[in-house]
Order: structure tokens, then C-alpha cells, then sequence
């Protein structure tokens, strides 16, 4: 396959993940009869059995013990599936609570958080125009918390909960599908007790629901794995720079359903707070380019 073509391909892989997250409130709000624990559980539950299928079927089960036998790996997965366990909770609460609004604000700001987390933990310098957007994004928020006297904690968990996640996921650095098996297993027993001893909604005895109801159930683990197969096979085809310019996909489609089809309440204030974060993500979306450039300059430079 020549470059142009993975690249092609990368490019609509990339579209294809970034759109399935995007829209991925829509089947959500599906289950909005069904408490948000609830849903969690099936997503943990139907994800680690299409994992199982998943790596059997590429024979990977050899480096999955080997990643079993490494206590210091383990120990960061084990924080990792809690924290991911905690932001697809949150997540699906706020789709069904009418809080997507501030779902799709913090998955704006999870790109500066992000860039904040390198700078702390990974000793990454922010440049001029990185502070310049953060600066933007803080005044987004502090702005919030003088019209509302308390701050957006939905999009602030969410946005922190995946940039956390996100650092710990390069600090081991494993496939999508090896580090995931891992998170779904921690979490397996948690959800499988909540789902036998603790549930008690009318949607927790799946033989007393409707058969879509239950097969909508049933797909929270492919809804789940599909867009982050696209992801990651995007991941090996597109420069990380390149890819990163996909990730307002998602949210932005997450906007446009909250206003659009779900007629969520959206107040000058709130977009007050949203005009900050987008002139931020700009600013920040420019450099990233500005900064694109300069590589490719310095690397024709040293190819000559």
C-alpha cells in the first residue's frame, strides 16, 4: 500500500471514530430508562467478552499473560480502569440528565487539559500560544463560576477524568485492545456484582424486559470497541499532530444534538463560557499548525 493511500484510509478511519463518539448520545438516550450504573456495568461486562473474541482471534492471549505477570504495569491499569469507569459514568448520567451541553464542553476542553498534564507530568514546555489558549480556557471557566457561583463539574470531570486517563495510558503504553482487556477485567467483578445483587430497577431482570431493550444492552461492547478500532488503526496511519485535528469532531456533533434534537436549554452565559473555549481551542488548533510546519521545514532541511 503506498503512503498516499494509508493516509487516505487513515483520514476516514479517523472521520469514522471521531463520529461514532460523536453521535454516540444517541444510542445513550436509548437506554434513558435504564439508571446510568446500570448501563455501565453491561458496557464493562459485553466489552470484556467482545476483548476475549478480539484477542483470540489475533492469538494475542501470550502477551496478555506476560502483561499480567508485570505488578508495576498492572498497578497503573488498575487506576486507569477506575478513572475510565468514572467518566463513562459520568458521561452517560449527563446525556440522560440533559447535561450534554457540558458532556461536549468538556471534551473541548480535554485537549488543554491534556496539554496542562504534559507540562506537569511529563515535562513538556508549554509555548507562548499554548499559555495564551489555557489562559482562554480558565477565563471560560472562572466566568461560569461568577454567573453560576459554582463550577461546570460535569465538563470538569469529564475533561479531567480522559486527560488523567490519557496520561496513564502512555505512561504504559499498550495497544487499545491489551490495556483495555486489562481496565474491562478490574472492573469486571464490580460490574457483574452490581448487575446481580444490587440492581433493582425494572430494567435489571433482562427477562423481563423488551428484546430491544435488551439487545440495545447488549451492544454497549460494541458501541464501545468500534470507534476505538477505528481509532487506533487511524492512530497507526496518521502522524499523532495530523489526528489531533479530528478530536473536535466528536464534541462538536455532541453540541449540535444537545441543541438541535434534544432541545437542551443553552443561556447567553453558557455561551459566554463556550465563545472562551472555542477561541481557545483556535489559538491552540493554530499553533499546533504553526508548529506542524516547522517540523516538516526542519525535516526537509535535514534531508537535503
Amino acid at each position: 500500500m503506498t503512503q498516499e493511500a494509508s493516509t487516505r484510509q487513515g483520514v476516514l478511519l479517523a472521520l469514522a471514530a471521531y463520529t461514532m463518539w460523536g453521535i454516540a448520545p444517541i444510542y445513550f438516550r436509548a437506554l434513558e430508562q435504564v439508571p446510568a450504573l446500570e448501563v455501565v456495568s453491561h458496557r464493562i461486562i459485553w466489552s470484556l467478552i467482545l476483548l476475549i473474541v478480539l484477542i483470540s482471534c489475533g492469538r494475542n492471549w501470550g502477551y496478555i499473560r506476560q502483561l499480567l505477570r508485570q505488578p508495576k504495569q498492572m498497578a497503573i491499569l488498575f487506576v486507569s480502569a477506575c478513572i475510565i469507569g468514572v467518566n463513562w459514568l459520568v458521561f452517560i448520567w449527563a446525556v440522560n440528565h440533559g447535561h450534554m451541553i457540558d458532556a461536549s464542553l468538556g471534551y473541548f476542553i480535554n485537549p488543554l487539559v491534556n496539554v496542562v498534564l504534559g507540562m506537569l507530568f511529563l515535562g513538556e514546555r508549554l509555548r507562548p500560544w499554548q499559555w495564551g489558549a489555557v489562559a482562554l480556557a480558565a477565563t471560560g471557566v472562572s466566568l461560569e463560576l461568577y454567573q453560576f457561583g459554582s463550577l461546570p463539574w460535569v465538563a470538569l470531570v469529564l475533561a479531567c477524568s480522559f486527560g488523567i486517563y490519557g496520561l496513564l495510558r502512555k505512561k504504559v503504553n499498550l495497544g487499545a485492545q491489551s490495556g483495555l482487556f486489562i481496565e474491562t477485567l478490574v472492573l469486571f467483578p464490580v460490574a457483574l456484582g452490581y448487575l446481580a445483587l444490587f440492581a433493582n430497577s425494572p430494567t435489571s431482570d433482562l427477562s423481563q424486559n423488551s428484546w430491544t431493550l435488551n439487545l440495545l444492552l447488549l451492544s454497549a461492547g460494541l458501541i464501545t470497541m468500534l470507534p476505538l478500532l477505528c481509532f487506533t488503526a487511524a492512530a497507526t496511519r496518521l502522524p499523532l499532530s495530523t489526528l489531533g485535528f479530528f478530536q473536535y469532531i466528536g464534541p462538536s456533533l455532541m453540541f449540535m444534538l444537545a441543541i438541535l434534537v434534544y432541545n437542551e436549554p443553552f443561556s447567553l452565559s453558557k455561551g459566554f463560557t463556550f465563545v472562551f473555549i472555542w477561541a481557545a481551542l483556535l489559538v491552540f488548533s493554530l499553533d499546533a499548525l504553526r508548529q506542524h510546519k516547522r517540523m516538516r521545514k526542519a525535516k526537509r532541511a535535514l534531508s537535503q
